[in-house]
C-alpha cells in the first residue's frame, strides 16, 4: 500500500477494541482517517486518541460504505459472522479477533512471527487466533526443526480473558462477594478446569481450540495435540505448561539458542535464582516469556517449556496490529 490506510476499530469501547487503540498509539501505525465503531449500546461515546476525540460510530450494514481499508474486528462473534463480509464485499481486509473465522479454510489464521505467509491468500478475512494459542505459536515454531511429535498443553488462563465480566467476577469474589456472572462457579481462590462450553468429547470449547488452531497454523493436520485449559484467579496474562516431544534428538543447548535467537520471545530461566515467567510481569507488555526449559526425562526426545504472555496484548490486540502492519 503506497498511502496511508483508513482504519476501523470495531468494539471500539471493548476490552480488546480499547486495548487496539493503545498498542496502535504505541507503535504509532500510520493511517490517514479513523473510524471507531460499536454496538448501539456504545455509540456516540467519545474516545481520544492520539490527542483528537472521535465519535463512536453504531455498527450497521452501512458502516462500510465509506472508504476503510483495514477493520480491526472485536465485537463478539455475532457481530463479526454478520458484518466481516460485507466489510470485506467492500474491499475491506478485515483481521478479526474472534473464533468465527478460524477455522474456516478460506480463511488465513495467523500469527506474524510464525506464519506470515498466509496473510498473501486472504480473500478479504485473516483470523486472529486464540489469545492461548497464539503465545503457544512462537516457542513451537521456533523449535520446529527438531520435527514436533507430540504437544500437551496444560494452560492457567486469566480471568480478563472472559472480559469484563470475568474481571469482575474475581474483582468481587477478592473482596468477598461471590458472583458468578462469567463462570458456572466463583473463581476467587479457585481454579475452573472449565474454560467455554463443554463437547461431546468431553473437552471443552477452548480446548478443542488450541488442538485445531495449532494444527492449522503449523500446517500439519495430523500433529498430535492435547488440551486441557483452567481459568485461573489471575486479572492479567495467560501461563502455560507446554510439552513437546520431538522425532530429532537435541541438546539442551540448541534448544536455548532456538528459543533465545526467536523474534518475540524473551526467555528467562534461571531457577537457580527464581528467575522465570510471571504473570504479573508479562502483564502490560507485548512478548512471549518462555522459562523452566527442561528435558522430559520420561520420553527419549521431549522437553518442558513454561510460557507467559498477556492475553489481550500479544494474545489479542498487538497480534492483530501487527498483522495489519505486514499488510501495510
Amino acid at each position: 500500500m503506497d498511502r496511508k490506510p483508513n482504519l476501523a476499530v470495531v468494539g471500539a469501547t471493548g476490552l480488546v477494541g480499547s486495548t487496539f487503540l493503545k498498542v496502535l498509539e504505541e507503535r504509532d501505525f500510520p493511517f490517514e482517517n479513523l473510524y471507531l465503531m460499536a454496538s448501539a449500546k456504545s455509540a456516540g461515546t467519545t474516545v481520544t486518541f492520539r490527542g483528537k476525540d472521535y465519535v463512536v460510530e453504531e455498527l450497521n450494514e452501512h458502516s462500510f460504505d465509506k472508504p476503510i481499508d483495514i477493520a480491526l474486528f472485536s465485537a463478539g462473534g455475532a457481530a463479526s459472522e454478520k458484518y466481516a463480509p460485507i466489510a470485506a464485499a467492500h474491499g475491506v481486509t478485515v483481521v478479526d479477533n474472534s473464533s468465527t473465522w478460524r477455522m474456516d479454510p478460506e480463511v488465513p489464521l495467523v500469527v506474524p512471527e510464525v506464519n506470515p505467509q498466509d496473510i498473501e491468500w486472504n480473500k478479504g478475512i485473516i483470523a486472529n487466533p486464540n489469545c492461548s494459542t497464539i503465545q503457544a505459536m512462537l516457542p513451537l515454531k521456533a523449535l520446529e526443526k527438531f520435527g514436533i511429535k507430540r504437544v500437551v498443553y496444560s494452560t492457567y488462563q486469566a480471568v480478563s480473558g472472559s472480559g469484563l465480566k470475568g474481571i469482575s467476577d474475581l474483582r468481587e469474589g477478592l473482596a468477598g462477594n461471590d458472583q458468578c456472572k462469567a463462570y458456572a462457579h466463583p473463581i476467587a481462590n479457585n481454579c475452573l478446569p472449565h474454560i467455554d462450553v463443554f463437547l461431546e468429547n468431553g473437552y471443552t470449547k477452548e480446548e478443542m481450540k488450541m488442538i485445531n488452531e495449532t494444527r492449522k497454523i503449523l500446517g500439519r493436520d495430523d500433529l498430535r495435540v492435547t488440551a486441557t485449559t483452567v481459568r485461573v484467579p489471575v486479572f492479567e496474562s495467560h501461563s502455560e505448561s507446554i510439552n513437546v516431544e520431538f522425532e530429532k534428538p537435541f541438546t539442551m543447548g540448541e534448544i536455548r539458542s532456538a528459543l533465545s535467537e526467536f523474534p518475540g520471545i524473551v526467555v528467562m530461566d534461571d531457577p537457580a535464582h527464581n528467575v522465570y515467567p510471571l504473570a504479573r510481569e508479562a502483564a502490560g507488555t507485548d512478548a512471549v516469556y518462555v522459562g523452566r526449559i527442561r528435558r522430559d526425562e520420561s520420553v527419549d526426545n521431549g522437553i518442558n517449556l513454561w510460557v507467559v504472555a498477556d492475553n489481550i496484548r500479544k494474545g489479542a490486540a498487538t497480534n492483530a496490529v501487527q498483522i495489519a502492519e505486514k499488510l501495510l
